[in-house]
């Protein structure tokens, strides 16, 4: 038997990115024209479901390594009309995407540290690159897709290595003197690849519905 005549080993879902995957992405956000300056969703970013159910419209380019330039779509929440719990989880994914974005360590309490971790507006998240745990969930028939519900920031000992710098803010708690300090290593510039944009996301939530 050859390949070609057995095909009880192959790959059942080649397009899905394994399950806990670490990458670096840039999130892009597509617009979905509704705001609510009170909430602070200004700029026409947020998206409003049938339902009432409130989010980001999430897009996230792989920017490096073997998946360079796949894309992954998933939902931010901002709001659920069955409680507050899908927006808790947009939050914390949000606050970990400026961790890991911003090179802040998750434990740190520091004035700096919590300036970093707040914006003016979506937009200051649109085009934002930070390493993210790819998962994976289902769509509306069942099938695999990747999402993104996690950041790495860091805290991991990988996030240096595929972010491609050393954490911008680090523990100041054995601070030597001025004349000791050391070089800190410049970020490497990674080149934008821009891709066509894709069609809309399949599915949502069950929370969402």
């Amino acid at each position: 038997m050859s390949l070609w005549n057995d095909f009880n080993d192959a790959q059942s879902n080649a397009n899905v990115i394994p399950k806990g995957t670490l990458a670096k992405v840039r999130l892009t956000i597509r617009p979905g024209g509704f705001d609510d300056p009170a909430q602070g969703w200004t700029g026409g970013y947020a998206r409003r479901g049938a339902t009432g159910a409130v989010y980001l419209d999430a897009e996230y380019t792989v920017l490096e390594g073997p998946y360079a330039r796949r894309k992954i779509w998933s939902l931010i929440g901002l709001y659920s009309p069955k409680g507050p719990d899908w927006a808790n989880m947009g939050r914390s994914l949000v606050r970990g995407m400026l961790n890991s974005a911003r090179g802040i360590s998750d434990k740190d309490t520091s004035p700096e540290a919590q300036a970093a971790r707040r914006i003016d507006g979506f937009a200051d998240l649109d085009g934002l690159e930070f390493v993210a745990r790819i998962d994976i969930g289902t769509d509306t028939n069942g099938e695999d897709k990747n999402e993104i519900r996690a950041a790495v920031t860091p805290d991991h000992r990988d996030y240096a290595q595929i972010m491609g710098t050393a954490p911008a803010m680090a523990s100041q708690s054995q601070d030597p003197a001025p004349h000791q300090h050391a070089r800190a290593p410049q970020p490497r510039q990674q080149p934008a690849q821009q891709a066509p944009s894709a069609p809309g996301i399949p599915g949502r939530p069950s929370w969402a519905q």
